[in-house]
């Protein structure tokens, strides 16, 4: 895989992946524009985006049909350089008809994350990574 970064502003760099552009930055008070999503944050969206595309797949193939996948990521930064990743916690939204197999959609989140996904692989080398999934907003695994 390779990728280009062009420097566009101060500490702005236009991406461009595969004819895929976008704009990282960071924050006016560290000295950006803000013209965009940090590197940092990005990688919180690139774990997002890699188990959701396991998930959507592994649900298929399960023959679980749903309505809607949604999910979050939060996560705590260390106080010192290079300030990585302490905890991740990731919320997986479901909806869809109340009797949907919440074996089955447990399981494709588990899949996804110790077994399917390289960006949660790589970001659980050095951080630990924990979930909670809703099922029509209630609570079927997790905190």
């Amino acid at each position: 895989m390779k990728v280009k970064a062009v420097q566009t502003g101060d500490l702005s760099f236009e991406i461009d992946q595969f004819g895929h552009k976008y704009t990282v930055d960071t924050k006016k008070e560290f000295g950006g524009n803000d013209s965009g999503p940090s590197p940092k944050a990005l990688l919180l969206g690139g774990l997002l985006g890699c188990s959701g595309m396991d998930i959507a797949s592994i649900l298929k193939k399960m023959r679980v049909e749903y309505d809607e996948l949604s999910m979050t990521a939060e996560a705590d930064s260390a106080k010192e350089h290079p300030m990585i990743y302490k905890d991740i916690h990731l919320q997986y939204f479901i909806k869809g008809r109340d009797d949907l197999d919440v074996e089955k959609i447990k399981r494709a989140v588990e899949l996804s994350i110790t077994k399917y996904c390289p960006v949660a692989a790589m970001l659980s080398k050095s951080t630990s990574i924990n979930y909670s999934i809703y099922l029509n907003d209630r609570l079927i695994y997790g905190q």
